[in-house]
């Protein structure tokens, strides 16, 4: 039986930074799957329908960009909002290679349920932290963020 503690054991040669970045990314990405589970949404799917509630129809290019994902992800996802009836996809009157993807009626009814899931998220991720300990752990993820942006060039 394994026993479990709050000491983590980092596989061999792993590094105690990144190894407590996966351990955090993975666990975060559960809990907001089970939040969003009651809008029927995968984690990531999410992110498409907020930027099309806050921006309107997009290009599914730039849906990509906005959401920082690739292309090929991308199109899984919409593919599947679109067979869950949240989104459709329609030619763009403009560019003929371009697809506008734009959230339906179903898709803008699940913004109640969404911003909630993401409060709660914020809420149960952050609970115990006081606000000087929010603001550095911020600032800690940006110069991450910051770092591997620049290494992955």
């Amino acid at each position: 039986m394994r026993k479990h503690s709050t000491e983590q054991v980092a596989p061999l040669g792993a590094g105690p930074v990144s190894h407590a970045i996966f351990r955090v990314a993975r666990l975060h990405k559960a809990l907001a799957g089970r939040l969003l589970r009651e809008s029927g949404l995968h984690p990531g799917q999410e992110l498409v329908l907020m930027v099309l509630w806050d921006h309107g129809p997009q290009r599914q290019v730039d849906l990509v960009e906005a959401v920082e994902s690739d292309a090929p992800t991308m199109a899984r996802s919409i593919s599947r909002l679109e067979k869950a009836g949240l989104v459709r996809r329609s030619p763009s009157p403009t560019d003929g290679r371009a697809v506008i993807v734009e959230a339906t009626e179903a898709g803008l009814a699940l913004r109640e349920k969404v911003d909630g899931a993401w409060a709660e998220l914020e809420r149960l991720t952050t609970a115990g932290l006081g606000a000087a300990q929010q603001d550095e752990i911020l600032a800690a993820l940006g110069l991450l963020e910051t770092v591997l942006t620049d290494a992955g060039r």
